[in-house]
């Protein structure tokens, strides 16, 4: 009964691993004291305001830092452009696909997907940021070798109190290395373990009260209403995507594509190549994902 459910879990496996190289990004390279996986852009100051401008604008822009697995790879073009959409937002990305929070601690050392330049700390102590957002699906194979083996379908308890320890370790270490607010990424519904999900979010939402960081609803966002953990392929169009090409996927069920049909994790509807990029298409899930990130940056100034 379980097999095509093992099918499942080892397509995606390949689909993760397809989905990591963060030098492929975008957008120009970085200046020299930026780490070369960063992608760092600062967007041309405003011509001098008028009389009219509102105080609000004289509140600093942030800078924040991006980082995360195959979800971040694929969102981190798409959350930058939404991020400087009328703001002077700094922005540095530099998300690894296949990993989880561990990849990110400093002293994991060859036993991390994430080489030592591009650590969370490491990244906090040169970028200075003011966010840093973390999204993790959250590994649960054992895919990277920082997680010593540990998988949810082995040992769920241990899988959730490793978890919960690296969190802990990684703000930590985030709080030693600046004075950054994280935000904790909540991530929408799985399909094959839907309570493991629910629970991961859970954690960061007991680690964020704890601490006095963020949760941005994304999951919430990619979730259809009243439904928080059923998988769903379709949503119905929001008002942005009816009013922007591409967006609605199926103006004339007035509904719009999530996820490919050959990809149930990623919500980029391109397919995923060999060499890693940004989604290269327009794509509702990625769009309201960096929405919902956009939004717990601007209303926590």
């Amino acid at each position: 009964m379980r097999k095509p459910w093992i099918v499942g879990v080892l397509a995606a496996v390949v689909l993760l691993g397809a989905c990591g190289d963060p030098a492929s990004g975008p957008e120009a390279a970085p200046p020299p004291d930026v780490p070369r996986a960063s992608v760092t852009t600062h967007q041309r100051a405003p011509a001098a305001p008028s009389a009219s401008t509102d105080a609000s604008a004289a509140v600093k822009a942030p800078t924040v830092l991006y980082l995360g697995d195959s979800l971040a790879m694929e969102a981190q073009k798409v959350l930058g452009q939404e991020l400087r959409r009328g703001s002077r937002v700094t922005y540095t990305s530099a998300p690894y696909s296949g990993t989880t929070l561990c990849d990110y601690l400093e002293g994991t050392g060859e036993r991390s997907l994430v080489p030592v330049a591009d650590k969370a700390a490491a990244l906090v102590r040169r970028v200075r940021p003011d966010f840093v957002v973390l999204q993790f699906w959250g590994n649960a194979w054992g895919y990277t070798p920082c997680m010593d083996g540990i998988t949810h379908d082995a040992s769920p308890e241990r899988y959730f109190k490793r978890y919960a320890a690296d969190m802990e370790r990684l703000a930590d270490q985030i709080a030693a290395a600046g004075d950054a607010r994280i935000v904790w990424v909540s991530q929408g519904p799985d399909p094959i373990t839907p309570d493991r999900v629910r629970r991961v979010n859970a954690l960061y939402e007991k680690q964020a009260g704890a601490s006095g960081d963020l949760v941005a609803a994304a999951g919430e966002a990619v979730s259809a209403a009243g439904a928080r953990y059923s998988w769903v392929r379709y949503l119905p169009c929001t008002a942005y995507e009816r009013a922007h090409a591409g967006y609605c996927t199926q103006a004339g069920r007035d509904r719009t594509a999530l996820h490919r049909d050959d990809d149930y994790l990623h919500f980029c509807l391109a397919p995923t190549t060999s060499t890693p990029k940004p989604c290269p298409v327009r794509s509702p899930g990625i769009l309201r994902i960096a929405q919902a990130i956009t939004r717990v940056i601007r209303e926590n100034p």
